[in-house]
């Protein structure tokens, strides 16, 4: 068990990519705290992991980009559990909207979660990695969008290049401390949100070199590999894990 011993927040865990690396981290034997903002959510995929791993995954339902709530993980994670050695900044929000009428209120959510959530949740995480000998792990989620143009996304796809460039420049901020820092960019994936559209998997199947879009399970075991301790010599790098699509750039239109 790669993972046995150590413990863990994953924000934005309540279904999709963030639910996959939580189970994954359970089942290999990590204490996980599951944040997302709809607390039943997080509660039901807590209940869920620890019925299919036998592991432990607490809920903790709240904003991941609440300055407070990001500090109240922290400490439960230490209170817990006595340290804190992963950190995954997954929670992030979409929100479509023509560039030309894009409004000022869509603007400021996107970088309030996307970026805030993300710097405030890694602060938090190195002030007490800091402490601890062995220091820790922290990874972020960022997008192919932060790579390739997408057609009514400027906003999320700023935040999600800026967060890559976050994980670049805390490297001089957090290696001292033993602290690495990565981003995993997700391609189009197969979740209960993309999967509300019909056609989402037909057209990605068409666009993706692959031959399809990736499963959870795909940018999950890219991500535990990042947070694991065969990846601690790496850091302040961005993984894109998309099947090649940012390889040859084919529309989506």
């Amino acid at each position: 068990m790669d993972f046995k011993d150590k413990v863990a927040i994953v924000t934005g865990a309540g279904k999709g990519i963030g639910f996959e690396i939580c189970a994954q981290l359970a089942m290999e034997g990590a204490a996980v705290i599951l944040n997302d903002i709809d607390t039943v959510l997080a509660v039901q995929a807590a209940h869920q992991i620890n019925e299919k791993t036998k592991g432990q995954c607490i809920a903790m339902g709240g904003d991941s980009s609440d300055i407070k709530f990001i500090q109240q993980m922290v400490d439960n994670a230490v209170s817990k559990f006595g340290k804190l050695d992963i950190v995954i900044a997954n929670a992030g929000i979409t929100l479509f909207g023509d560039f030309f009428n894009y409004t000022p209120a869509s603007f400021f959510k996107v970088m309030e979660v996307n970026l805030g959530g993300t710097f405030f949740l890694a602060q938090a995480a190195s002030n007490q990695m800091k402490k601890q000998e062995n220091g820790g792990t922290i990874l972020f989620t960022s997008s192919v969008t932060g790579h390739q143009a997408h057609k009514d996304l400027a906003a999320y796809g700023m935040s999600k290049a800026a967060i890559e460039m976050l994980a670049k420049n805390l490297v001089i901020e957090v290696s001292p401390f033993k602290i690495n820092v990565n981003t995993i960019a997700p391609g189009a994936t197969l979740t209960e949100r993309t999967l509300e559209d019909p056609r989402y998997t037909e057209v990605w199947n068409k666009l993706t070199p692959m031959g399809r879009p990736a499963y959870v399970s795909d940018i999950a075991n890219a991500a535990l590999f990042l947070v694991s301790e065969k990846a601690k010599h790496i850091t302040g790098q961005t993984l894109i894990v998309d099947g090649g699509w940012t390889s040859i750039s084919p529309t989506p239109f």
